[in-house]
């Protein structure tokens, strides 16, 4: 990941804080917003009055909470619940766009933060939503296409791609060097002596601390930590091999049930936008 320049840093920091002065004084039911922020800047640690859908059209966006991590590639878009603090880091060079709605019952009133499969409809009218951000107050096709767009979000299908990190601060620095740097050969008997624990100790501390197997968060970790190297264009057979897949068949199966979409269909979106 690139440093940014610090005058760079400081512009959109700056940006970030105007912006949410807007969001905590606006008095519309519903705000939209864009955001095209370059790889390596990270939006830091902050929290809405409001819920936010916060949608990537481009690039690879990693959210982190206390209660875990989230990746969102393009196309999909993450459901932050209200007085939630989460940061926002840029894996690569990244197009977001944000929609900020008061709080409310049903699925929008989620606890917990959910990845959302962002539909062409709720696209286009996320778009067209901002595009009419000046129109007149009352604005017919203004508020029109804000109740459409309600109702397409509430229909948005979840993808499991939270990855759930754990609070113990040894085996977060396991969790945190791993997606740093994963590895096909990574092996629980590793992990468990790093902690001078037993294998049958730490299989336990481990599901305690994140509520899965280490096999199971380890590929998601692997799949985690594949997501922007696909979006730069590296081949899809080097990948399933980082990821620890013995062949592109394997890894492609998996990547369809994550994300829903094949790894190239992926890598395509993330080049078009």
């Amino acid at each position: 990941m690139r440093k940014l320049p610090q005058h760079l840093l400081e512009a959109r920091d700056e940006a970030h804080r105007r912006n949410l002065g807007w969001i905590a004084y606006a008095e519309a039911d519903i705000l939209v917003h864009s955001n095209e922020d370059p790889a390596g800047y990270t939006i830091p640690l902050h929290s809405h009055q409001r819920i936010q859908l916060l949608c990537v059209f481009s690039g690879v966006v990693a959210v982190a909470t206390e209660r875990g991590r989230w990746m969102i590639p393009p196309g999909h878009a993450l459901l932050i619940p209200h007085h939630l603090e989460h940061s926002v880091e840029m894996l690569s060079d990244v197009s977001m766009r944000s929609v900020y709605l008061l709080p409310r019952e049903g699925v929008l009133a989620d606890p917990e933060p959910v990845v959302l499969e962002v539909t062409d409809l709720a696209r286009s009218l996320i778009i067209e939503a901002i595009r009419l951000r000046e129109a007149p107050a009352g604005s017919r096709k203004l508020t029109l296409s804000l109740q459409l767009l309600m109702e397409e979000i509430a229909s948005l299908e979840s993808r499991p791609l939270g990855l759930p990190f754990p609070a113990d601060r040894r085996l977060a620095a396991l969790c945190r060097a791993y997606m740093a740097a994963p590895s096909a050969n990574a092996r629980l008997d590793t992990w468990a002596e790093a902690l001078a624990m037993s294998r049958r100790t730490f299989t336990r501390f481990f599901l305690r601390e994140t509520g899965v197997s280490f096999a199971t968060w380890r590929q998601q970790a692997s799949l985690f930590a594949c997501l922007p190297k696909l979006a730069e264009g590296a081949p899809v057979t080097q990948i399933a091999m980082l990821a620890g897949y013995e062949n592109v068949a394997a890894f492609t199966t998996m990547f369809r049930r994550l994300l829903g979409t094949s790894p190239r269909s992926y890598m395509k979106a993330s080049i078009t936008g």
